[in-house]
């Protein structure tokens, strides 16, 4: 099958190509950099010909119909992440556009294979049940939580419409070989970098790598619209911490901070912004998430499609290593993982 891939030189995408390659498909990447894609993929030994490598924009037509044209299925997982508040109306503009013509262009078209990244976030609000995709969208305070819940709405409409869409539902994503530091990759590094912070529910990952073999189930699944969990093992933070701490044999700092007082600073941050634009996850949902998340469940995906998610150990491990091996972290903050 031949896959025009979105975001292929991000985290999530770069493991997805590397899935699909892997198993045999032909990969066309549509990216704004061309320098980027060898800088990702010459490590891993993947060959995109030149000719599938499109230098273009989601949010432009032209580049989008160049790009998606003689492909048999589409993988969308590129989009616009910015907390800013005076990049709001872009995010939310440039995220909804890319929907509209990567996803809704393959629907159009007829492609039996559209693979979409959607996320858990969408269905949360505090107090809830655990998170599944048959949820309800929950109301949106930012604007990139904004667009993607617009993207979802977009995306059931085309899938109750006939589309072929799949989509998938990650909880937060590490693993090795981030081409960017992403934002649960940089939660785990601040915990040695920086400190940890103890409060109410936990931190729940997926592996980057089982999430891609996810996306590679969903594009060889006959035509038809389907919604799948990612969700890894859902730890409190002190087990999140006392994991890590095992695996390294080094000390992570772990204040203390009860729920209610960090989504008071997540409010405060909130007014701040006001005054002094930032892009950092200092917000009220952020909080929210982090002292009220629910938790969800893979068991679904791993009965129906036969896709197991690997123990938080592993990846933990396998994490760090590469941080490690990166020069993020050093030897002291890794400890026993820096041996061999």
């Amino acid at each position: 099958m031949k896959v025009l891939v979105t975001g292929g030189t991000g985290f999530t995408g770069s493991h997805t190509v590397q899935a699909f390659v892997d198993a045999g498909h032909e990969v066309r990447l549509l990216v704004r950099d061309r320098e980027k894609v060898r800088r990702v993929f010459d490590p891993r030994s993947i060959a995109i010909p030149e000719a599938d490598v499109i230098v273009g924009d989601i949010t432009d037509e032209s580049s989008v119909e160049q790009a998606m044209a003689g492909c048999d299925g589409v993988f969308h997982g590129a989009a616009l992440v910015d907390l800013r508040r005076s990049m709001a109306g872009t995010v939310l503009r440039t995220n909804a556009r890319g929907v509209e013509l990567v996803v809704g262009g393959a629907a159009r078209r007829g492609l039996p294979s559209i693979v979409y990244v959607s996320s858990l976030a969408i269905f949360f609000v505090p107090g809830c049940e655990p998170l599944h995709p048959e949820m309800a969208i929950a109301p949106a305070t930012t604007s990139y939580a904004r667009s993607k819940a617009e993207a979802e709405r977009k995306i059931r409409r085309m899938q109750s419409a006939g589309a072929s869409i799949r989509a998938s539902y990650p909880t937060g994503i590490i693993g090795p070989d981030d081409p960017g530091m992403t934002d649960a990759n940089h939660a785990v590094y601040s915990f040695f970098k920086d400190t940890g912070l103890t409060t109410s529910s936990g931190f729940q990952t997926v592996d980057v790598r089982d999430l891609a073999t996810l996306h590679l189930r969903l594009l060889e699944l006959p035509a038809g619209p389907e919604r799948y969990t990612a969700a890894g093992e859902f730890l409190s933070w002190s087990d999140t911490y006392a994991l890590l701490e095992r695996l390294t044999g080094t000390r992570v700092r772990q204040p203390r901070i009860p729920g209610p007082a960090l989504r008071m600073l997540g409010s405060i941050g909130d007014v701040v912004k006001r005054v002094y634009d930032f892009n950092y996850p200092l917000t009220r949902d952020s909080m929210e998430f982090a002292t009220q998340w629910p938790g969800a469940s893979g068991n679904e995906t791993t009965e129906q499609l036969g896709v197991q998610f690997r123990p938080a150990e592993e990846s933990y491990r396998d994490t760090l290593r590469w941080m490690f091996e990166a020069g993020h972290l050093n030897a002291g903050h890794i400890g026993h993982l820096a041996e061999g």
